[in-house]
């Protein structure tokens, strides 16, 4: 069978999974997701999206443009697109205006809010900013007066970021603030700072099972929305990632309800965050060690494939032979990992044939998916 076929297939068997791991009739709310092209080459097309948004049962998403190549000036075309994919939706899709600091962005904020938008997407990384500059303070002002989440970049490839954010909610509270990546960025600053922050939210697009643990064990279930970053993220991983990791750290069906739509629901139609609780994680992770073998050798191999390159190092095989451990007590879990991994492993082997770049991209793409299943089974297998 093609690899490429195959591997798509065991992505698919694991949906069956993800309904069995579920609360039955749960409302799921993406807080994450993008429209457009990225200059980084990423695509995130409309039909994808609410196709998959149907076939996972999501009800709502917030959606903003990408880092767009012609975003500027201001990011207006990227950000008029993004209003019509909302309307064409029909309500499903929530618009957030995209800003750039240097471009006018109170008088691009302005528009768009006017037109239907209702929230602000900001990427301090993307549009090399810090979150102490100067030029925040009108952009949390209006988000205060219009009474409109914010949500801001606070993964990878920042420094840290916890003070001048503080600083900005102390003084503008009537903004809400969703903080992408759960705060990866800087995690226990953050968390330190906000965990119990009525109005403050995490989200839960990450890759690492671990990150998503660390996110839990310090900030209460009313505070974490969940999240894709589609197209970055993709389905079913995400949301096995997010369910998973929820149970690990002892959510109960309340806590999933709110963590999957009920927090989000709330910020999209206006109301009043739910006073946050305690959080619900444990500081201690307990593992087999073949599991994590496995998410070592996994984490060494993923930086390769997201640059799409060969693995060189040979990490996915070490994962594999890492499956082949005689524990009776896991067998069941370290076959499964197994089949993800070789489906992702003959697919990866297909990289040098690709014929162009975005065929490559979706090599790539859809080995990522199946390793990023892999990797969640392992860190969540107790």
């Amino acid at each position: 069978m093609d690899a490429l076929e195959r591997a798509g297939e065991v992505a698919a068997s694991w949906d069956e999974r993800l309904r069995a791991d579920l609360p039955a009739d749960l409302d799921i709310f993406d807080a994450h997701t993008h429209l457009g092209t990225d200059i980084d080459g990423m695509v995130g097309r409309y039909e994808e999206l609410v196709g998959s948004m149907d076939k996972y049962g999501i009800s709502r998403a917030f959606v903003f443009c990408l880092d767009e190549p012609d975003r500027q000036p201001g990011f207006r075309a990227g950000n008029e697109r993004t209003l019509e994919f909302a309307a064409r939706s029909g309500g499903r899709l929530i618009p957030f205006v995209r800003l750039a600091l240097d471009e006018e962005p109170i008088e691009e904020a302005r528009r768009c809010l006017d037109l239907g938008a209702r929230g602000i997407k900001l990427h301090p990384r993307a549009q090399k900013f810090l979150l102490n500059d100067e030029r925040l303070a009108p952009v949390f002002e209006l988000a205060a007066e219009r009474r409109v989440p914010i949500l801001v970049h606070a993964g990878r490839g920042l420094p840290p970021i916890a003070a001048g954010l503080e600083r900005l909610v102390d003084a503008y509270p009537g903004a809400q603030l969703i903080l992408a990546h759960a705060g990866i960025a800087d995690l226990a600053n953050l968390a330190n700072r906000f965990s119990g922050k009525r109005g403050v939210f995490f989200d839960t697009s990450v890759w690492s099972a671990i990150d998503l643990l660390g996110l839990l064990r310090l900030v209460p279930p009313e505070q974490i929305v969940y999240a894709s970053d589609y197209p970055y993220g993709q389905q079913p991983g995400s949301l096995l990632l997010s369910s998973r990791v929820a149970r690990v750290s002892g959510f109960d069906d309340t806590h999933l309800r709110d963590m999957f739509a009920g927090n989000a629901n709330r910020i999209a139609d206006g109301e009043e965050a739910l006073e946050p609780s305690q959080p619900q994680g444990s500081d201690i992770l307990e593992q087999p060690l073949a599991q994590a073998r496995i998410h070592q050798y996994v984490s060494m191999a993923m930086p390769l494939l997201f640059i799409r390159q060969p693995d060189a190092f040979g990490a996915l095989g070490l994962a594999l032979n890492a499956t082949e451990e005689p524990n009776g007590a896991h067998r069941e879990t370290l076959e499964q990992i197994r089949e993800l991994l070789e489906a992702a492993r003959d697919l990866w082997r297909t990289l040098p044939e690709a014929d162009d770049d975005s065929e490559r991209r979706l090599v790539a793409r859809t080995a990522v998916r199946l390793i990023q299943i892999a990797d969640t089974v392992a860190v969540t297998s107790s």
